[in-house]
């Protein structure tokens, strides 16, 4: 018995098939970018608030430890009646 390439095992469909390879597009005076979402921005704000409120803090301690500080009972009263009517 002769065996021979010719039939359907001698034909390998891989090896006619065209390779298509396509240049590289290349990309010319791109330049690179950054936004800042607005989330980062209110962070970056928040930091410059705690250092002052920590700030504001520390004057409060301060003055308390030093007997100057003073209540106004009469704000104190009119912001307690302005937060619970919201």
């Amino acid at each position: 018995m002769k065996i021979t390439s010719i039939g359907v095992n001698g034909v390998n469909p891989y090896n006619k098939q065209p390779v298509n390879i396509k240049p590289k597009e290349t990309k010319t005076n791109v330049a690179d970018k950054i936004e800042i979402s607005t989330t980062a921005k209110e962070l970056s704000t928040s930091l410059n608030y705690s250092t002052d409120r920590a700030q504001k803090v520390q004057k409060l301690k301060e003055e308390i430890q030093s007997g100057e500080y003073k209540v106004d009972a009469h704000k104190v009263a009119e912001d307690l009646l302005n937060y619970y009517r919201k």
